[in-house]
């Protein structure tokens, strides 16, 4: 998912910039500064040319082309653009936005009273407060591709509740025969000797919930790079408590069904609903910490890491050689191609098509795939090494913090990973979730279902063990002094995080079908939605009662050791 800006005019802006740029020293040669960039671990990524001297303190910027075709003898220094429109540290939010629809521009540098370069604002960390419902300013334009996560999220969490409801609906009425044999009716494509046909349900589980787990790909690979798991300070508090939501479900699941039939289903309580969890934070409102919302937020994302390796690890089948060779020369044409700079889309398409059916014949779950696939999908802009100079003109116009003038739609601005993740996620949110959800949340509810061991342990697993591991987990890391919880947030505040951490749900469904079949699978269903419903209920009641005396949002994030 990708960073969330806050709407806070008045937060400075050095609490909302990038600091992926490597500087570029005054006295340096084209030649050296180009050899700088070679070596930077930035260098594959988004590059700032800005021009500081020994001290740090910012000099100038360098137009790409110049520095691109400037001899390799040439000074920085006189090819150099001096003083650029700069943000002082102390600035506000509102003034850099300000700034941008002033200047049209899509970067500035920050610099602190010395006039060190500190970091670059830039027009993606900035899209809530540049949304202008009374018209299209250029600069709207320009953030128009930056889809709201949070907003499609909670907008999407509504879409699964109504296609749940609409499958209990059908599963509990006199068309639940119909709905059932709808879901299991044969579809597929043959093709002389070739043939691939499978149930409905089995499509929608094996192929459009790849297409779902190639989102949470990108998703993941956008929080490692450049999002909250970027840092390994503020990355620790997440994963540990992410650790301790997976591993204590798995336990209290499986102590509450030792001895009886299910127990492969210990998967089952481990993952956490990014989807309904940001649909509740909304519902609480603005009284909610943003850091404890980051915190919610990339704790499930390192959820979704550990259970996509569940999956691969304990839901596949025996493994096929042949077919799972085919899928690693797949992936390693992919690399090449994006190391030549290929960037079709629909080449890739093709390609992750094929990866996707011998990843289906190798006995590895297809969605495994999808991960691996939004992985590999760069999460920089790419440069372009060894393409055409008008190629590198469309990143000129991305870094141009320099003049004035009319921005244009450069399609380099922005990530391959984040434009993809952001034409995918309404898609994956609106359409194949909710038909997931229809096609796996039908169970007929009975009352006495809830009281079968492994509907018990499901709702064990989620209610329970999910906030105590949580907690617990995050606990033992703040008293052994490794992480520090977020700015505003106790630990009453905590548990009702731990606890809205119990929403299982999708990623539940999707588990619960890879391990337990028949009768044990519809139980653990009735266990998923009450399970989910309890941890909902009660983490919003325990998050307004530790949040009630809550007037204004505090703007700060977590705070690092």
């Amino acid at each position: 998912m990708p960073p969330q800006s806050s709407t806070d005019p008045g937060q400075t802006v050095s609490r909302r910039m990038r600091r992926d740029f490597t500087p570029l020293l005054v006295g340096q040669t084209v030649g050296e500064a180009l050899e700088r960039l070679r070596r930077s671990p930035n260098g594959d990524g988004v590059v700032y040319f800005y021009v500081v001297d020994d001290e740090g303190r910012l000099r100038g910027v360098v137009p790409t082309r110049r520095l691109i075709l400037s001899p390799p003898d040439a000074a920085l220094s006189e090819i150099m653009i001096r003083d650029p429109v700069a943000v002082p540290e102390s600035a506000t939010v509102g003034e850099a936005c300000k700034l941008f629809i002033r200047y049209r521009l899509l970067a500035f540098p920050v610099v602190d009273e010395e006039g060190r370069l500190g970091g670059v604002v830039d027009v993606d960390l900035y899209t809530n407060e540049l949304e202008r419902p009374e018209g299209r300013t250029p600069v709207d334009r320009l953030v128009a591709p930056f889809v709201r996560f949070m907003h499609v999220e909670s907008s999407g969490g509504l879409a699964l509740v109504a296609a749940t409801a609409i499958a209990l609906a059908l599963a509990n009425s006199p068309l639940a025969d119909w709905f059932h044999h709808f879901w299991e009716t044969p579809v597929g494509v043959t093709f002389g000797a070739f043939e691939l046909v499978e149930p409905l349900r089995h499509w929608v589980n094996d192929g459009l919930m790849t297409l779902f787990f190639f989102v949470v790909g990108l998703e993941i690979k956008r929080e490692v790079v450049s999002g909250e798991l970027a840092d390994p300070r503020k990355a620790l508090l997440p994963v540990v408590a992410a650790l301790g939501g997976m591993a204590a479900p798995a336990v209290v699941y499986s102590l509450a069904i030792w001895g009886r039939p299910g127990r492969e289903g210990w998967g089952v309580p481990m993952a956490t609903d990014i989807a309904f969890v940001v649909g509740f934070l909304t519902l609480l409102g603005s009284r909610v910490p943003n850091g404890l919302k980051v915190l919610l937020l990339s704790l499930a994302i390192a959820d979704d890491i550990g259970a996509v390796l569940v999956i691969a690890v304990a839901y596949s089948g025996a493994i096929g050689a042949g077919p799972l060779a085919t899928a690693a020369a797949g992936f390693g044409l992919v690399v090449l191609l994006r190391s030549l700079g290929v960037r079709s889309v629909g080449v890739y398409g093709v390609i992750g098509a094929g990866i996707w059916y011998a990843v289906l014949k190798s006995g590895v779950h297809p969605t495994v795939a999808g991960v691996a696939l939004g992985l590999l999908t760069p999460a920089r802009p790419m440069i372009g090494r060894g393409i055409l100079v008008d190629a590198v003109g469309e990143l000129y116009d991305r870094l141009r913090g320099i003049q004035q003038g009319e921005p244009q739609e450069a399609p380099e601005a922005i990530s391959p990973a984040e434009r993809l993740e952001h034409a995918l996620h309404p898609w994956v949110a609106f359409v194949i979730m909710p038909v997931f959800a229809l096609a796996n949340a039908g169970v007929r509810v009975e009352p006495s279902a809830l009281t079968t061991p492994v509907a018990l342990a499901v709702v064990a697993g989620l209610a329970l063990g999910k906030p105590i591991g949580i907690v617990l987990f995050s606990w033992l890391s703040v008293r052994l002094g490794l992480t520090r919880l977020p700015q505003g947030v106790d630990w009453r505040a905590m548990i009702g995080a731990g606890c809205l951490g119990g929403i299982g749900f999708t990623m539940s469904f999707f588990i619960a079908g890879l391990a337990l079949r028949g009768d044990l699978l519809d139980d653990a269903k009735i266990g998923i939605l009450a399970g989910s419903a309890i941890s909902a209920a009660l983490g919003c009641l325990l998050l307004v009662m530790a949040l009630r005396d809550r007037r204004e949002p505090v703007m700060e994030g977590p705070v690092e050791p």
